[in-house]
């Protein structure tokens, strides 16, 4: 088995180790990195067999390519190896927006170039190959988007690797992938970001404020560490239900401001405790990374 990752940071370096530490010489990964030293280390930690700039020695012969860059260097991306993609070859990517993504690539893909699309949902706030655990999935939602029209022994040869990730496995509409991952995920990053913003422009109590900085404001706010080179992608390739959830939020807040400035306690209690409710029954049910 030949495995090609372009993009051997948190996600693709993760897999990589994770599939030689399950597989070792039975498979052999090339990767492709954003610089030389990032390739250095990739190699080094034992992410990738084979780093390298050279696009034909990446993909030339893979038979599964793991796309894992930003989300809008997919496409492109794509472009560049097509030539170099024997016939047969899986693409399947880690992006966090799906629809744009499928959209571009079925106008041009070739019948015997596969592409199905994915979604491990383990990111960290750290980014690099040296943030990458050969762990990360294990337990962790891993969306394979349905609607590409793959044939069930291509998906099935892509699972058959895929699986030793020891991720729980998903199917579900490209559209609604999309709208799900835009409130469990896009929404609260940037959320945090904002919460970070509201800090910096807290002008003369700005200081103070650092002062009293604790677990709350850093357990808040830790996602905002996050690439921002990657959500800026994300933003502008899931814009519609990004943009119908924060003014979702917007009202949410709206109703709990004019609640507070009307003195209307119930209100205010009900807010936190049906908050409270869907939060604890979530714990009960899913574990959260403490990473």
């Amino acid at each position: 088995m030949k495995l090609a990752i372009i993009g051997v940071g948190l996600i693709g370096g993760s897999l990589g180790l994770c599939l030689k530490d399950k597989l070792g010489d039975k498979i052999f990964i090339t990767g492709l990195c954003r610089s030389q030293a990032s390739m250095q280390r990739a190699t080094k930690l034992g992410a990738v067999d084979l780093a390298t700039s050279d696009l034909a020695q990446v993909v030339g012969d893979a038979d599964i390519i793991f796309l894992s860059p930003p989300v809008l260097q997919i496409v492109p991306m794509v472009k560049k190896i097509l030539p170099f993609l024997k016939s047969g070859a899986i693409l399947t990517d880690a992006g966090s927006t799906k629809q744009f993504i499928w959209q571009e690539l079925k106008k041009f893909l070739p019948p015997d170039i596969y592409y199905i699309a994915g979604h491990p949902m383990a990111g960290r706030e750290k980014s690099g190959v040296e943030a990458a655990s050969k762990d990360l999935f294990r337990g962790k939602a891993y969306v394979i988007a349905e609607g590409t029209g793959t044939p069930p022994e291509v998906r099935e040869k892509l699972m058959n690797i895929l699986r030793l990730t020891e991720a729980n496995f998903l199917e579900i509409d490209i559209a609604k992938h999309d709208r799900c991952a835009s409130i469990i995920s896009h929404v609260p990053h940037l959320t945090a970001a904002a919460l970070v913003t509201l800090l910096n422009d807290a002008g003369d109590d700005l200081d103070s404020c650092l002062k009293l900085v604790g677990g709350g404001f850093k357990d808040t706010t830790r996602i905002a560490s996050s690439n921002a080179d990657m959500w800026a992608d994300i933003c502008m390739t899931n814009g519609e239900a990004i943009a119908t959830h924060l003014r979702d939020l917007q009202d949410i807040l709206g109703g709990v401001i004019a609640a507070i400035e009307n003195h209307d306690r119930q209100v205010v209690h009900d807010y936190f405790a049906k908050s409270k409710a869907r939060r604890d029954k979530i714990l009960e049910t899913i574990t959260f990374d403490p990473n």
